[in-house]
Formats: C-alpha cells, sequence, structure tokens
C-alpha cells in the first residue's frame, strides 16, 4: 500500500507525472513572476505612502504564498499518482489563510490618541497572499485580474486623497519604529 513516504521526490515527480522540464518550468516561473509584480506594486505603493510594511514585506509574504500553493499542487499531484485516495495536502492553503492574518495583525497599532493605524497595510498583506496563492494553484487569469483590480483600487485610492503612489512622500521614520 502506498504512502505519503512513497510519494516520489521533485526530480522524480516531473517523470512520474510525464511533464517536460519546461512545462514545470513554466508551472512555477509565470505564477512566481506575477506574484513579485502584484507584490512588489502593492508594496511599493504602502512603502511609498510611509508604512511600515513595504516591498521586501509584501513580496516576501506573495512568494511564500505562491510558493506553498504550486508545492500543494505539485503534492497533490504526485499523491495521485502514488494511489493515495485521500490526498491530505490539500490543507496547506487553509493554513497559509490563518498564518498571514497573524502577520497583518502585527502591523495594526494604536496610538497615544486611540487613532488605529495599519489596517489598510494589513489589509493588502493578507490580500497578496490570497492573491499569491490563487496565482500558484495554477489560476493565473483569475488570479491576475483580482491583483489587477487590487492595484487599480489602491491607486485610485491613493489619487482620490491626492497622493501620488510612485513618489515616496517624506516622513519620519522614527513614527514605524
Amino acid at each position: 500500500m502506498n504512502n505519503i513516504f512513497s510519494v516520489a521526490d521533485g526530480h522524480q515527480l516531473v517523470r512520474d507525472l510525464g511533464y517536460s522540464f519546461n512545462e514545470v518550468l513554466w508551472m512555477i516561473l509565470i505564477p512566481l513572476t506575477i506574484s513579485i509584480i502584484i507584490a512588489g506594486y502593492i508594496g511599493l505603493e504602502r512603502q511609498n505612502v510611509g508604512k511600515a510594511a513595504g516591498v521586501s514585506a509584501h513580496i516576501l509574504v506573495g512568494l511564500g504564498s505562491a510558493g506553498l500553493a504550486i508545492m500543494q499542487r505539485l503534492m497533490y499531484y504526485s499523491q495521485i499518482k502514488a494511489g493515495i485516495g485521500d490526498p491530505e495536502g490539500q490543507r496547506i492553503i487553509a493554513q497559509v489563510v490563518a498564518g498571514v492574518g497573524f502577520i497583518g495583525a502585527g502591523v495594526i497599532l494604536k496610538d497615544v490618541n486611540n487613532t488605529i493605524r495599519g489596517l489598510t497595510t494589513a489589509g493588502t498583506i493578507w490580500a497578496v497572499a490570497m492573491v499569491c496563492l490563487i496565482l500558484g494553484s495554477g489560476y493565473l487569469i483569475l488570479g491576475s485580474i483580482v491583483g489587477g483590480v487590487m492595484v487599480l483600487f489602491i491607486t485610485l485610492r491613493d489619487f482620490k486623497r491626492g497622493i501620488n503612489p510612485f513618489k515616496k512622500l517624506p516622513h519620519n521614520r522614527e513614527d514605524h519604529e
């Protein structure tokens, strides 16, 4: 009887599933590239308006989420190929959704005037993770559309407020420490 430990490693998986090396590269590189573009843009906007979580944080969350979704998809295919009837690798995405919520909660702060700050940044971190999970799961069109709408929304929101998201605002770094 096959179990999770009899599933092939990555190189064997490519051969066993019948994917060419180029197909695997496209399965991995395209979602990761789109994830970097969307997460990077959202992170750049957050960084340019003086928020604590910027380009690096958003790209790392996005790449991690997309990478786990890609890994989950490959695990699922290999478990089906190995004859495992109930692949449990599908639980990974649920854990990412919960875990990224904790990361987002870390950027929400209440200042001395009882003003809550960081909600939009927390939301963008969570939304970037979800879009990158969609992309990593292979839904490139859906992920690109949702990511594009996010980029459009946050850009229009800034322009409506009179902020140019492409130009870094002067801010005091001590406010974020």
